[in-house]
């Protein structure tokens, strides 16, 4: 295990802290902007219709992945955990926002703003549920293949774990909001397949991103391939 001196030890904590802030930024952003969807035609092999909250999604997934490859099992549950606190009080200061009535001369009127977020709460409970199911099969997965390739091919443990785990996100997440009524049962098909190709997507292009932060955090502390920052206390 690297020893890490005081100065060091601050910087990789402050990087950690750096890394949860985007993950609880993203997953939080997500679940607001949900309601507008929009399509992609890639390349003209398949047309995408996904939400737009799936965008900042997948960088929760590369988020956790980096955690865990260098500060280990316990940190990135940490940042999920964290992440489930975030969004339930998002949560609750928008109620609190749309119990408020607006003036009359405010931009945004009431209904507006009830349109917009009155089904934020329906989509909290559902992405923190299908969030919380796909998050820890990630990275559960992602040490299991860790220990099971002795800390090599970061790329299969990045690729196999994400794929499981954000069908598992995708699926749940749907089938909720279309229990609710938030979607179509007739959508349900269509949106599952572009939502889970494009993470599919997103996750074989984040492949070298991971590469690229896992290197040079181990360069920066002088890490060997394979290790964690277990001693690390916060």
């Amino acid at each position: 295990m690297t020893e890490l001196y005081p100065k060091d030890r601050l910087a990789a904590q402050r990087i950690y802290l750096i890394l949860a802030g985007l993950f609880i930024s993203s997953l939080v952003v997500s679940n607001l902007i949900f309601q507008k969807f929009f399509s992609w035609d890639f390349f003209g092999l398949y047309t995408f219709e996904i939400s737009v909250g799936i965008l900042p999604y997948p960088l929760t997934f590369l988020i956790t992945d980096i955690i865990s490859e260098v500060y280990g099992k316990k940190r990135a549950n940490q940042v999920v955990t964290t992440g489930i606190f975030a969004s339930f009080f998002s949560l609750l200061l928008i109620y609190v926002a749309d119990a408020v009535p607006a003036t009359e001369w405010s931009p945004i009127g009431d209904a507006l703003f009830t349109r917009v977020f009155g089904a934020t709460a329906i989509a909290v409970l559902a992405s923190m549920i299908a969030y919380l199911l796909a998050q820890y099969i990630d990275i559960s997965i992602f040490h299991f293949w860790k220990r099971l390739t002795k800390g090599r091919h970061l790329w299969l443990r990045n690729n196999f774990s994400t794929f499981l785990s954000q069908f598992v996100d995708t699926f749940s997440v749907l089938f909720l909001l279309s229990s609710f009524g938030k979607i179509e049962w007739e959508l349900f098909g269509a949106l599952l397949l572009s939502g889970f190709l494009f993470k599919v997507i997103v996750a074989l292009l984040d492949t070298p991103l991971l590469y690229a932060s896992v290197y040079l955090l181990r360069r920066r502390f002088g890490m060997k391939w394979g290790e964690e920052f277990k001693e690390l206390e916060f």
